[in-house]
């Protein structure tokens, strides 16, 4: 079981937790929602539950809880910048399907 980080993206999480000044890392999970199912959430990891499990990856720690993981293991996350945008996305082996706009998947 694994969660990892491109470069661009580690970067990105480390810039956001020092302008915070707070936080263990970054937590990832997924929600129902959306036409396809399931839908990520990323948010900053203030503390680590203990139906946690933490990767750490370029320095950067990545906390999910276990339910979430079983959907998302192998996902590889990368920041991308185009343009004005500016988002994280994800490489979930795992996924069998998307919504046309992208923000929902099906295992």
């Amino acid at each position: 079981m694994a969660i990892s980080l491109t470069e661009s993206a580690a970067q990105r999480v480390l810039s956001f937790l020092a302008n915070r000044g707070a936080g263990v890392g970054l937590r990832l999970g997924v929600k129902k929602t959306g036409c396809s199912g399931f839908a990520y959430v990323i948010n900053y990891a203030d503390e680590v539950d203990n139906d946690d499990v933490v990767f750490e990856d370029r320095g950067v720690k990545v906390v999910i809880d276990a339910k979430s993981l079983e959907l998302i293991d192998g996902t590889e996350i990368d920041f991308v910048k185009q343009g004005l945008n500016e988002a994280f996305r994800f490489r979930n082996p795992n996924v069998k399907g998307e919504c046309g706009c992208g923000e929902s998947f099906s295992v």
